[in-house]
């Protein structure tokens, strides 16, 4: 397999806004609490990130501020990719210029491309930078499939080195795994089927559930590597009915509601997500109490 820029959890980090503007302050204070609660890997900007309101230069400066806030001490792979393949790959550099440890690049959204256009929009990226690259694979939001096939013949590339794979198709993740074998990672991109898609040959998740909890999420992946499977199964049903409820709204919704109702204090959402419903943050909140987790907003 190639060389990986993270095994394990990597969380998909939300982006704390006040007044309009990120808060690069509360960003560190999360980039802290994940190094301390051992998630294996940061990913800024990306769809829980809402990435998709962000301007170019707010999305690199969001990217620079998380590298040298890591400083090291933990992965930042930048979300990154464009339904514009110029637009792609001039993101995608910009990305590795600030430090970026490795890419997530989203598949071309609204076109709907061909699985040639996808290799074609991939290869230019790919060529344009030296950094690892995680495709992401995301059909109910980008309307488009990346086929095993497809990320057999992508998988030739050095650079493109894993998939975070959140169709929620466990037979693709099984067709990815038998076609491509140790060519490309898997990273499952559902909080729900960790312990599935490393039964298959996954190294690990990119994780919303990790925003609140990091440790937890960690020790799935972890556990399921040591080879303590039942362990492994036992915490990822433990998390079932709250990962479920941190999907009852889009994300990142629910999420950024939980993390400010535990105090976490990322504030507002940025339309046009907005905040959730009444009775859908009842769920929320009761899921939350559940798990043993304090509410103080």
């Amino acid at each position: 397999m190639k060389k990986l820029p993270f095994t394990g959890s990597g969380v998909a980090i939300v982006t704390p806004f006040k007044n309009g503007q990120i808060d690069f302050d509360k960003l560190g204070e999360l980039i802290e609490y994940h190094i301390a609660n051992e998630t294996d890997a940061i990913i800024v900007c990306g769809t829980t990130g809402e990435s998709a309101t962000m301007p170019d230069a707010e999305h690199i400066s969001c990217v620079e501020y998380s590298v040298k806030k890591a400083a090291g001490r933990i992965p930042i792979i930048a979300g990154a990719g464009s339904n514009d393949t110029h637009h792609g790959v001039q993101l995608s550099i910009a990305m590795e210029k600030v430090g970026a440890d490795a890419l997530l690049s989203v598949t071309p959204y609204y076109n709907k491309a061909t699985q040639k256009g996808l290799i074609k929009h991939y290869t230019a990226i790919s060529e344009a930078v030296n950094i690892p690259i995680i495709l992401y694979n995301v059909p109910s939001r980008t309307g488009v499939n990346i086929q095993p096939e497809t990320l057999l013949k992508l998988s030739e590339l050095d650079n493109i080195v894993g998939v975070k794979e959140a169709g929620g198709n466990i037979s693709q993740v099984a067709k990815i795994a038998s076609l491509c074998g140790d060519k490309i990672a898997i990273y499952s991109g559902d909080d729900d089927m960790i312990v599935p898609v490393m039964s298959l040959g996954g190294v690990g998740v990119i994780s919303v559930v990790a925003n609140i909890l990091p440790k937890e999420t960690h020790d799935i992946t972890a556990l399921f590597a040591q080879g303590d499977v039942k362990g492994a199964r036992e915490l990822q049903l433990k998390m079932y009915d709250l990962i479920k409820a941190l999907f009852i709204e889009v994300n990142p919704i629910p999420v950024k509601t939980a993390m400010n109702m535990l105090g976490f204090d990322v504030g507002e959402l940025r339309m046009p997500l907005c905040e959730m419903e009444d009775k859908n943050a009842a769920v929320l909140r009761a899921e939350l109490e559940k798990f043993g987790l304090q509410i103080k907003a």
